[in-house]
């Protein structure tokens, strides 16, 4: 039986891009244009489209049209963890490490074999984490404004855990939950794991007189019409734009939360690199409020520690969802890490990494001059917007081949319609290596924009 005209028209098309006959960032007609050419309906045509999108080949842009995917990009690029060639920088991934970090961890497994607790760490842990533990989690979160006790610390195997058995605890298949129009990638992949309906709410990056963040009148649109059962939300220092949400703008997110009645989820993975930030959304609504958070981005990126910070009721929610995951996280390198949150080490290398990150954002300031980058002047990342003309999957594919590897907009959209910008990832490489490779990113963009 001959397939359909609609599926041997999907085929043609597929089989044109692979084969580099239509080439990447190419145009294709509109909708209306491929029916009249190809004598099809209208609707036809759209399904056509629907499914050379659900393939991959192809990615629709609001207003401007249908085109091309570059296929030299893969599948899932900057959500997935890609392998990257030995003699490539990474400015996709973030790996932020310091001088001396190696021989800290020594020190630590020395002392942790001297102690006469080494032979309770070799065995099962309560599920939430020891009491010991918990509490130096409490006491490190109180220099970071959150008054909290250890009763109400879970720790988890790194925030991404943390962020995961908070779903498994408080939402169920078919949940509505207000997202940023551009969010962290992790989260839309639980979001896809556990069923859940992401809204995506408008942000603004803000400039530097006007902090960013979600247009709340939006949100509260939303809330009045649509059960939302949770909010996910970075207020401090958020993922990939790097704003940190004004003090009104936190207390009106509270206020839209506790009129409508969802739970918020508050990341904050990368709090600790925005000095002096506005109070925590948990220290004003601990009620309601899951604070997440872990020590992997701010000590050590293969320190699975992370913890979140709940109402009492929820606790116990919680603690089943370890127990479903991991049963209890791992002893050894709590008891490392609570160490070093009790000695001073943990705020000694949060601090270092601040100044760190402020000199690299220094570099892409003056290597990406005159390109309209949005960041924060102490973070770890910064999102470039493209011009409208421009492709961010074949400016991947081109900085690709000049051994760089880059993050597009796509894993960090929630929208239907996908921004034309790349993320650039600044803290994986030295600081000579970072300046030549910004300067090769900048010249690839100007090219583009020149063709």
């Amino acid at each position: 039986m001959a397939a359909p005209r609609y599926k041997q028209l999907v085929d043609a098309l597929a089989s044109d891009i692979r084969s580099g006959r239509l080439a990447p960032g190419a145009r294709l007609p509109t909708h209306r244009a491929l029916a009249a050419r190809e004598g099809i309906a209208l609707v036809t045509a759209t399904r056509v489209y629907a499914e050379l999108e659900a393939m991959g080949v192809v990615s629709r842009e609001q207003g401007r049209g249908t085109f091309v995917r570059d296929l030299a990009v893969p599948a899932g690029h900057g959500i997935d963890q890609q392998a990257v060639a030995a003699d490539a920088v990474d400015l996709s991934f973030n790996y932020p490490s310091l001088p001396g970090q190696a021989d800290l961890l020594r020190q630590a497994l020395r002392e942790v074999a001297a102690s006469g607790d080494l032979d309770s760490l070799l065995r099962y842990q309560p599920h939430r984490g020891r009491p010991q533990d918990r509490a130096s989690i409490a006491r490190h979160l109180r220099r970071r404004g959150i008054t909290t006790d250890a009763d109400r610390v879970v720790i988890a195997g790194g925030a991404q855990h943390g962020l995961a058995i908070t779903v498994m605890a408080t939402l169920k298949p078919g949940d509505v939950v207000a997202v940023d129009a551009l969010t962290y990638p992790g989260f839309k992949v639980l979001a896809h794991a556990f069923q859940l309906d992401l809204e995506p709410i408008p942000v603004t990056p803000g400039g530097p007189d006007t902090p960013g963040g979600p247009d709340l009148d939006a949100l509260e649109k939303l809330c009045a019409v649509r059960p939302v059962r949770a909010i996910y939300t970075m207020p401090t220092l958020h993922n990939p734009l790097g704003h940190v949400m004004a003090e009104a703008d936190r207390a009106r997110l509270i206020k839209i939360a506790r009129r409508y009645g969802p739970l918020l989820i508050e990341d904050a993975s990368y709090a600790y690199l925005a000095e002096d930030p506005p109070s925590p959304l948990t220290a004003s609504a601990p009620d309601i409020t899951l604070y997440v958070s872990g020590l992997s981005k701010s000590i050590a990126t293969g320190l699975r520690v992370g913890f979140v910070v709940a109402p009492p009721p929820l606790l116990p929610s919680l603690e089943r969802a370890i127990r479903a995951t991991t049963w209890n996280t791992p002893a050894l390198t709590t008891a490392i890490a609570c160490r070093w949150l009790d000695d001073g080490t943990a705020d000694h290398l949060e601090a270092q990494k601040r100044d760190d990150a402020e000199a690299r954002q220094a570099i892409a300031a003056r290597e990406l001059a005159g390109l309209p980058l949005v960041s924060h002047p102490s973070s770890y990342f910064t999102w470039l917007p493209l011009p409208d003309d421009a492709r961010a999957d074949r400016l991947t594919a081109t900085l690709a081949r000049q051994h760089i590897s880059v993050s597009t907009a796509e894993p960090y959209t929630t929208t239907t319609h996908t921004p034309q910008a790349l993320r650039l990832a600044l803290g994986s490489t030295d600081l000579d290596r970072l300046r030549a490779t910004l300067r090769t990113v900048r010249e690839v963009v100007l090219d583009d924009a020149c063709t």
